[in-house]
């Protein structure tokens, strides 16, 4: 077996024998996903059939040992063809339904989807999240049509969502990632992507499947990997993205952990790429975009300042390691204030995360025990983030979170300089 590859389940490899090849390929990640995934299953399959009817297209639901009755839903969900208008164009449609191999996450569910993407020669997949309330056929053809009809490799996401959903996107991933490839992906982890089957292959031939990127970090590490390696990038409107959100207090501890540490691993793939990227651009983006209602998220302003207080009172020691002195002043001060002045600036922050990727770097710790002391200093910002814009409406957010992209772009040079320090010495 070449190196990389999974050995797929003898039921699946029939019946990809029995198929031969494939024009497209959805994937749908799950673990006891019941409640929402037949919803998933119905737009995906309304959407190859309306706006793919000539295509030889398979589902794929890559489980991770559901226990809920998952993989029965997705088994047994059919589309009623005849109340979406569709009954004369019922496509060419099969389905496989296997459970993955390799570590728990959502990456080895990928890898599943990409190797039978490959094994069938697709020329475009595309990869949905199975929580999806918000989904619709059209989010289908958004994904699929620019890799068919314009030739992009590489698809990402851009929805609107609720002003504190996905924080750990517009706090670090979001205005990191545009700061050091210079490309502007709004979502470069929103979980829904479209991309070439060439994309995929060269996806399976990376050594990373048995390491974060096998769990929350398989969105980010796309993203960058294809953004670095020159595929030709762009974005799709696919309107409000609703799904199982979380508080943004509550522990997202672990999945912070998993994603930054791929954005700081890829940093040290990559450097000879990101160092000298200056500013960023805009990327083409597809798709009608409007306006949309968001479902509100429930926020515990309290509870976050208290975990950053506690932090800082707790892990100071570990901080004065690789944080500059004023930083730290400032930590120690800022916790004091009444919540009403709680506030972390953009340019403190940006230090503060620039100066963990260069700890990481440096290696003065174990790279899990830096990045999981990140998790207080993420909630201050966030619950600082919240009070600067509780009477904000989702533009004037969108907006400020334009100007901590900035703050990050003009911090850049203070990071590069300090990670070659060392090797100039």
């Amino acid at each position: 077996m070449p190196e990389n590859t999974i050995a797929l389940r003898k039921d699946v490899q029939e019946k990809i024998n029995e198929l031969g090849e494939a024009d497209i390929v959805v994937g749908i990640p799950s673990y006891n996903n019941a409640k929402t995934i037949g919803h998933v299953v119905r737009a995906v399959q309304a959407g190859l059939s309306k706006y793919f009817p000539d295509a030889k297209s398979v589902l794929v639901n890559s489980d991770g040992g559901s226990t809920d009755g998952t993989m029965d839903v997705v088994r047994e969900t059919t589309v009623d063809f005849d109340s979406i208008l569709l009954h004369h164009r019922v496509g060419n449609l099969h389905k496989i339904i296997t459970p993955y191999h390799g570590i728990p996450g959502k990456g080895s569910a990928f890898r599943t989807i990409f190797e039978i993407a490959k094994t069938l020669n697709v020329k475009a997949c595309a990869v949905v999240d199975s929580d999806l309330r918000s989904i619709t056929p059209e989010w289908i053809e958004l994904l699929i049509r620019p890799v068919l009809n314009a030739g992009y490799d590489y698809v990402a996401p851009y929805y609107h969502r609720h002003k504190y959903d996905g924080t750990i996107t517009n706090t670090i991933v979001y205005p990191m990632t545009r700061a050091l490839y210079g490309h502007r992906i709004r979502q470069p982890i929103g979980g829904d992507f479209g991309l070439s089957g060439k994309l995929a292959t060269f996806y399976l031939t990376k050594n990373v499947w048995e390491t974060d990127v096998a769990r929350f970090g398989i969105d980010i590490w796309m993203t960058t990997t294809a953004v670095a390696n020159s595929f030709k990038v762009c974005q799709a409107f696919l309107g409000a993205k609703i799904h199982d959100p979380k508080e943004p207090g509550s522990d997202l501890s672990a999945m912070l952990h998993q994603v930054v540490i791929s954005v700081f691993n890829l940093m040290e793939e990559y450097v000879t790429i990101w160092k000298d990227i200056k500013g960023s651009k805009p990327v083409p983006t597809f798709g009608f975009v409007y306006s949309v209602g968001l479902e509100p998220i429930k926020v515990n302003l309290d509870a976050m300042i208290d975990k950053f207080r506690l932090g800082v009172k707790e892990l100071s020691v570990m901080y004065e390691s690789f944080l500059p002195g004023e930083l730290m002043w400032f930590l120690a001060t800022v916790g004091d204030k009444p919540k009403e002045k709680f506030s972390i600036p953009d340019n403190v922050w940006v230090e503060i995360v620039y100066n963990f990727a260069l700890a990481c770097h440096r290696k003065l710790m174990s790279r899990e025990h830096i990045i999981k002391s990140l998790t207080p200093l993420y909630l201050g910002k966030v619950a600082s983030f919240v009070i600067e814009t509780w009477e904000s409406t989702a533009a004037e957010v969108e907006q400020r979170l334009e100007e901590l992209c900035i703050a990050f772009e003009k911090g850049k040079p203070y990071l590069v300089e300090r990670w070659f320090e060392e090797e100039e010495e």
